[in-house]
């Protein structure tokens, strides 16, 4: 028995808990007020069954009426299920007495015997409008008027640096300020944003209007657009203004009688403003002097970590180096840090995943590069560690990162590297893997004399090293002709290869694929010149390409084509604007800088 009730207590006791946890106990209140306003603060619990409701010390505001109390209740039937709610209600009327940022704590209450405590709410008060008592006797006239002022209604472009380092992050802010209360946006055209590299910072679909005072005057504000911006060279750059078009609906006085009897004497015309905000000046600082032989590009503040998924392997088995560079900055323009793999290794290009989020400091997150090789011959082998330089924003100094060095050991042994590169590649390169030269297995023949006079004479000997020799000879010329072949072979087909990736690109293109469309375009681009200079992409860059592309015969202007195609097609994805209208000029450069350097490329 004394069982039993310790179990319905406990039972009675879970319940009440369950309950308790349903009920809420909540505080609101405007965020933003003016002094001399009055405006309500409530406190609301969801159920009916409430005593001794304490109210927090209320300062920095008159208390002209409250705690008020009011009760509700609902029922709903909905598919024969019946709903029940119910709360109470307790109310002041402040009235705002200072400017400043105030704090009103949590109020206390039980609610179905359990003791509860509300939210804090923060409110800001703002000054009183100066315009007030000047405005006031013209009020009238205002209300009338059929224009708009630019004391009523502007935008304003605000960056949050104006002095900056190249690649450093900065926040571009456009900002609507109004006192019109019915407003539209007909058409907004942005600058493209010359001399920067662009994203935009997500904003909520639904724009929020808060009170803000500005210069003297009350507005009701809301961010319009929000965009990170990295500089991409050095000198005094410009953010050129900004057009917009909206449309105010402004109510005026009307003479006609039925007006005044029907509307209150009143109608509202629409009224067109082209509003531009001013030229922005950002003063591009060079980065300093002493750039490290690694440095990568990068700015801000980042680690680097490395991993190999095997150092014990066979000879055409595939390892994967994974780099992952982490922190806040420029992240996604970083170029790959250059991995020293043995000339014995069959190197394919890097892949590159960026996972990461815009912020206010710039890209925060991790840049995951992978690496995949594959030793054609037996041995071991060092693997460097990777030297990872880039300028410390806080320091304002550059910083050298190195990861670990490995060492690799691998045996003899026909390794089927086939389902990895599939995984990592496409099937173009799983074919060029099968035309591989495979290892000679030789087996020892050992013979026995008969007895014959042929057995031991020079003519006997002759038969056996005169093949031997020439085995070896054929062997080496084989070889040597065979890589010449290969790169031969890969030479030709290169804008075969790149015309199959610009084709998919343009299906990615119809689809409007975005993102699928810059990264074939780029992968056409590097591995045409890949497999034209018979150059691994893993040891192209944008630094070293201008070289190798004169050494080959390339013309200057050429050469500069080529890397604005580049350049092109890795900013025009974050840029502002026509997104078809930039995927259509990228992928029609990107065609005919190729087929230019189809016929300028010597060899």
């Amino acid at each position: 028995m004394r069982k039993l009730i310790i179990i319905l207590m406990a039972l009675i006791a879970y319940s009440t808990q369950a309950l308790a946890d349903k009920v809420s106990f909540t505080a609101s209140a405007p965020d933003a007020v003016v002094v001399g306003d009055q405006f309500r603060l409530s406190y609301t619990v969801s159920t009916q069954k409430v005593k001794d409701f304490q109210a927090p010390s209320i300062k920095g505001f008159d208390v002209l009426m409250g705690p008020s109390r009011s009760q509700q209740s609902s029922t709903q039937i909905i598919n024969g299920s019946v709903t029940s709610t119910s709360s109470i209600t307790f109310t002041y009327i402040l009235m705002a007495n200072t400017a400043g940022d105030y704090t009103i704590g949590g109020a206390s209450i039980v609610a179905d015997g359990n003791q509860m405590v509300s939210n804090s709410v923060r409110i800001k008060v703002l000054p009183q409008d100066q315009s007030n008592n000047s405005t006031q006797n013209s009020s009238a006239h205002s209300s009338s008027s059929t224009s708009v002022s630019n004391q009523d209604l502007f935008i304003t472009a605000s960056a949050s640096k104006t002095n900056v380092f190249e690649q450093e992050a900065f926040v571009l802010t456009y900002k609507i300020y109004t006192r019109e209360s019915n407003l539209q946006l007909n058409n907004a055209k942005l600058p493209d944003f010359k001399g920067f590299h662009s994203q935009e910072i997500e904003m909520t679909t639904n724009a929020k209007w808060t009170p803000e005072h500005y210069q003297g005057r009350n507005y009701y504000t809301t961010v319009y657009r929000q965009f990170v911006l990295f500089p991409q060279q050095s000198g005094k750059l410009y953010i050129d203004p900004a057009q917009f078009q909206m449309t105010v609906g402004k109510p005026v006085q009307s003479a006609d009688p039925f007006d005044a009897f029907f509307n209150g004497g009143s109608s509202v015309i629409e009224i067109k403003k082209s509003i531009a905000t001013p030229k922005i000046a950002i003063n591009v600082n060079p980065l300093p002097a002493g750039k490290p032989a690694d440095f990568a590009g990068g700015v801000g503040e980042f680690t680097i970590s490395s991993s190999i998924n095997s150092k014990e392997l066979k000879t055409n088995d595939a390892i994967t180096i994974k780099l992952v560079i982490s922190g806040t900055g420029n992240l996604k323009l970083i170029s790959n840090p250059e991995i020293k793999i043995p000339d014995d290794f069959e190197v394919y290009d890097p892949k590159v995943d960026n996972q990461v989020r815009l912020s206010r400091e710039g890209l925060t997150g991790n840049k995951v590069i992978e690496y995949l090789a594959i030793p054609r011959h037996a041995g071991t082998y060092k693997i460097p560690g990777v030297s990872f330089s880039y300028f410390d924003i806080r320091s304002k100094s550059y910083k050298t990162l190195k990861t670990e060095e490995y060492v690799v050991n691998v045996g003899k042994g026909a390794g089927n590297a086939d389902q990895v590169i599939a995984n990592f590649t496409n099937k173009e390169d799983l074919k060029v893997l099968g035309e591989d030269i495979r290892y000679i297995k030789q087996n020892e023949v050992s013979l026995q004399p008969r007895g014959s006079f042929f057995y031991g004479s020079t003519t006997y000997w002759l038969f056996y090293i005169i093949p031997a020799l020439a085995f070896v000879i054929f062997f080496f010329i084989y070889r040597k002709t065979e890589n010449a072949n290969i790169a031969k072979v890969r030479t030709k087909k290169a804008n075969k290869v790149a015309t199959k990736r610009m084709k998919l690109a343009g299906k990615l293109l119809s689809e409007n694929k975005k993102d699928a469309f810059y990264d074939e375009v780029l992968k056409a681009l590097w591995g045409y010149i890949s497999d034209k200079l018979n150059i691994p992409v893993s040891r192209l860059s944008k630094d070293n390409i201008e070289e190798k592309l004169r050494n080959h015969g390339v013309n200057e202007e050429l050469i500069k084509e080529f890397l604005n195609a580049l350049n092109e097609c890795e900013f025009a994805r974050f840029a502002p604007g026509d997104e078809n209208q930039a995927m259509d000029k990228v992928y029609s450069s990107s065609i005919e800088v190729i087929s230019k350097m189809e016929n300028s490329i010597k060899h």
